[in-house]
């Protein structure tokens, strides 16, 4: 892999994130009923971020939880005959809430379907969002984010990297040519 660009640096993350962070009290009209849940790995980092923000632009605690979507990929054949599976963490019932699902990048659009798959596995919210940080385009399924920080478009040969400082020491979105 060669590194093409860097696509957003810490500052422009941030920023990315607290614009989501307005549009989803706008689109809910404030945050009763809110409650967002993180996609594993990276999606959590984000959504611990709105709910940060969603704290200090509203004053309330907003139920924050992940989602492990591991059993739940139409791929686990072709990625691992035994599939590392992670654990959900969602603390309060979902039923009947506004659930706003997390991610860093939606690509093919599997992983959110994975991700709903999940969620209803635990419950039947009212109704569920999907915010991510990078839309890069070639969706093979009919999903669309309601909340997006960037749109890149990209070719089927690059690779999008979302790095966090939970996992990765830094903050950044990288553009790979694979």
């Amino acid at each position: 892999m060669v590194l093409k660009s860097v696509i957003m640096d810490e500052s422009a993350i941030r920023r990315s994130m607290t614009r989501i962070t307005h549009e989803i009290i706008e689109k809910n009209n404030g945050t009763d009923d809110l409650c967002l849940l993180g996609i594993r790995r990276r999606g959590v980092s984000l959504a611990a971020m709105l709910r940060d923000n969603l704290k200090k632009f509203e004053g309330k605690d907003v139920p924050f939880g992940s989602v492990d979507i591991s059993l739940y990929r139409d791929d686990l054949t072709e990625l691992n005959d035994l599939p590392e599976t992670g654990k959900s963490e969602i603390p309060f019932d979902i039923s009947g809430k506004k659930l706003i699902l997390v991610d860093d990048v939606i690509y093919t659009g599997r992983t959110a379907r994975a991700a709903i798959d999940a969620v209803f596995h635990h419950g039947r919210p009212r109704l569920v969002q999907l915010a991510v940080l990078i839309d890069r385009g070639h969706r093979e399924l009919p999903i669309r984010p309601d909340f997006v920080g960037k749109n890149i478009p990209t070719s089927h040969t690059e690779m999008v990297s979302v790095m966090v400082e939970e996992y990765d020491g830094k903050m950044e979105v990288d553009l790979y040519q694979l």
